[in-house]
């Protein structure tokens, strides 16, 4: 049985910091890497929160004909310190990632070494990430690096999208 979740008034004071983020945000945005061909796609995030300490998260992204590209399910946590935040995601690659990383005014930057890094028997060989998103208004823009077993540390997406709620 699938329950909607009531969105409470107030945040809690240990993620008021990312308020900035909270609603869904729509846009386009490109991608590559050393090892495949450049790529456009359509994309949303969510960001919601229940009254409890930590951020829903939902990113889900198609190619402009609408096939399916990539979807992640996880939660923005408190880090431990005023401005350190954790970042738990789960991708259907076959990949869990804990990012540690630090929230500035409207900015956030995580990393994800190899050791914050799983992945079952046949996920994806990701061996480190490197997450930024800014949010300037009404507009979120982000940049993820991706390093593999075979290739090193580069950008591989890049997007801007706005909010729609």
């Amino acid at each position: 049985m699938v329950r909607s979740v009531a969105m409470p008034s107030a945040l809690h004071e240990d993620i008021a910091a990312l308020s900035f983020l909270l609603g869904t945000w729509r846009g386009r945005g490109t991608g590559g890497y050393p090892t495949i061909e450049p790529f456009e796609y359509r994309e949303e995030l969510a960001f919601e929160h229940v009254g409890d300490a930590f951020l829903l998260y939902r990113q889900e992204s198609w190619s402009p004909t609408d096939d399916p590209v990539h979807f992640e399910r996880g939660f923005l946590r408190p880090g431990g310190s005023p401005t350190a935040v954790e970042f738990c995601l789960a991708h259907p690659i076959g990949v869990t990632e804990v990012a540690h990383g630090a929230v500035d005014g409207t900015t956030l930057r995580f990393i994800a070494a190899a050791e914050d890094i799983d992945r079952s028997r046949t996920g994806m060989h990701v061996r480190g990430l490197r997450r930024r998103y800014r949010v300037e208004g009404d507009e979120l823009t982000y940049q993820l690096d991706l390093a593999t077993d075979d290739t090193p540390m580069a950008l591989h997406l890049d997007a801007t999208l706005r909010r729609v709620s």
